[in-house]
């Protein structure tokens, strides 16, 4: 991500706070946890979504979307504005967020994003990869190949973009071999042309929440199965008669398969908790890697065993506390 956001200038650019982490992390508490502080010493501040589930209507329970009980009568926008059987793509959602920072922004308030798609918050920041239109030719020959196959080519004419994905990682290696077989450059060459990032134009706080592995997959593990609890099982009752396509990100959402197959009598509820649950350890297991890695090295790594929220937010208001 840009690190342009140097401190010459910064105090002359409306301040952009970011939370960002792996899920079940308890960053969308700690998030509404800061506007309340924030809003004690008189300034408005205002929550927006940076989750690529939570985008949704469809998906209330199952992406562990704020009730307006957590939200605490604190201004939240992005949440559930898409429905499922529209895909909300990076860029659709950069658009939206920075129309809404811009508002924020000029009503005088502290936006604050919280969420755990890197991908979301990296085309916010840092702009979107103009990649010329793929060859509809070379795409379907691509998408046809063996996954073994795929990954040996992108081996071969791309190294350093295979030597970064996992050999199981269909989508991207797909997505990687046909980049460079139809524009003649590696995606990371696109990736580098990046246009219209917002990542140099604020005063950005951010910090990446990386608690204690364990107890964050334990509490995956809790989460899931009080989702089972709080209607769950109907929203993904209301998802299936309506035979929205299979690819759309709103019926790839984690549960919604599993639900879905205890509802169509394949498995028991036990084993879709139990798979949706190791679907979610291994969700919290890449973004945790992802976010150690990828972000700026001087966007601070907060590490935490106790998820407690008024002390957490003790380390970050002064780091937060934006003029």
């Amino acid at each position: 991500m840009s690190k342009a956001n140097t401190p010459e200038g910064k105090a002359t650019r409306p301040p952009l706070a970011l939370i960002a982490g792996p899920t079940a992390s308890g960053k969308s508490d700690l998030a509404v946890e800061l506007a309340v502080r924030i809003e004690a010493t008189g300034r408005r501040a205002v929550v927006i979504n940076a989750d690529s589930a939570q985008v949704y209507a469809d998906l209330a329970v199952l992406s562990a979307r704020p009730t307006q009980k957590d939200m605490r009568d604190i201004e939240h926008r992005l949440f559930g504005e898409w429905h499922g059987v529209q895909a909300c793509s990076a860029a659709d959602w950069a658009v939206a967020a920075k129309k809404e920072i811009a508002a924020c922004h000029a009503a005088g308030a502290v936006p604050i994003l919280v969420g755990g798609t890197g991908l979301y918050l990296r085309t916010l920041l840092d702009g979107i990869a103009l990649v010329p239109p793929i060859d509809p030719a070379i795409r379907s020959q691509v998408r046809a190949m063996a996954l073994a196959d795929a990954h040996a080519a992108l081996q071969a004419e791309d190294p350093p973009r295979a030597a970064l994905l996992a050999p199981a990682d269909a989508a991207r290696i797909a997505r990687a071999l046909e980049v460079v077989r139809s524009t003649g450059e590696t995606l990371a060459h696109w990736q580098a042309r990046r246009l219209g990032g917002i990542g140099g134009d604020v005063s950005l706080k951010a910090a990446v929440l990386l608690p204690d592995r364990d107890k964050l997959y334990e509490r995956c593990e809790r989460r899931f199965a009080q989702m089972l609890g709080q209607g769950a099982i109907s929203e993904v009752e209301a998802l299936l008669p309506r035979n929205l396509d299979p690819s759309l990100p709103v019926m790839r959402a984690i549960g919604v398969r599993e639900i879905a197959g205890y509802l169509r009598g394949d498995w028991s509820l036990a084993e879709a908790e139990a798979m949706a649950s190791q679907a979610t350890r291994n969700y919290a297991k890449r973004q945790y890697t992802w976010f150690r890695r990828q972000p700026p090295p001087d966007w601070p790594r907060i590490e935490y065993d106790d998820f407690t929220i008024g002390p957490l937010c003790d380390r970050l208001f002064q780091h937060y506390l934006l003029t």
